[in-house]
């Protein structure tokens, strides 16, 4: 099973985060947490500030996906995940959101956007949230009646997920090497893991299955370790 490191091309305009989703399974695997406002108006009310914490992408974190029959961990670099996050706000995105990656809604509007640095004095680790370091946290404010009501405090949605157009680093392209090849790259027991260099011509990097298996084995545990050692 491939894994694969997901990139900007910040040649393509289209590269980068469209909008955040508020979904029911993030695929980030991480659920934010809907933040009240506590007043005193001539006695203490509980009145709702309608405000999402939580991370909308965690660095290094391998995330299995299985598309048109294709099966393979993505996971995003830490300097990708900060590049993203500043291209979101740069082009305005902030009032881009959409329910179940479904359909796109109106009142949702990003107004908070920062890079976890540090485990315990980030302003996520009061609301208990040890995403690790590295991790894009936003916060949104939710003005759509509906949304609020029926999907956000009934907990029928508990995190963000993010759309957007990324590239597969070392993605070969279709201008380099014929259609054909791209279909069946390796032969039997093999799989392709990226590109290498061979005779001055990028090519399929073709290892043997167990190998590809070891190195998305390697990642997990380096993953895990990072989220612990930060822990401790």
């Amino acid at each position: 099973m491939n894994i694969v490191e997901l990139v900007l091309d910040e040649e393509q305009m289209a590269s980068g985060i469209d909008a955040i989703s508020v979904v029911s399974a993030p695929a980030i695997e991480s659920n934010f947490i809907a933040l009240k406002d506590h007043q005193v108006q001539f006695a203490t009310v509980d009145q709702d500030k309608r405000i999402l914490l939580g991370p909308a992408l965690i660095p290094n974190k391998p995330i299995y996906r299985n598309q048109n029959e294709r099966e393979f961990y993505c996971y995003f670099s830490r300097d990708t995940v900060r590049r993203a996050s500043e291209l979101y706000l740069q082009r305005g995105n902030q009032t881009q959101a959409t329910l179940e990656h479904a359909v796109k809604i109106q009142g949702l509007c990003l107004v908070e956007s920062w890079i976890k640095e540090d485990m315990e004095a980030d302003k996520s680790a009061k609301y208990g949230m040890s995403d690790p370091v590295g991790t894009w946290m936003v916060s949104m404010k939710v003005e759509n009646e509906e949304v609020w009501q029926e999907y956000v405090k009934t907990g029928k949605v508990k995190g963000f997920s993010i759309e957007g157009y990324f590239a597969e680093k070392g993605q070969v392209k279709m201008s380099q090497v014929q259609e054909a090849e791209l279909k069946e790259p390796c032969w039997d027991g093999y799989e392709q893991i990226g590109t290498k260099i061979k005779d001055g011509k990028k090519v399929p990097n073709c290892v043997p299955i167990e190998q590809s298996l070891q190195q998305i084995k390697e990642i997990l545990r380096e993953y895990a370790k990072s989220v612990t050692d930060q822990d401790q």
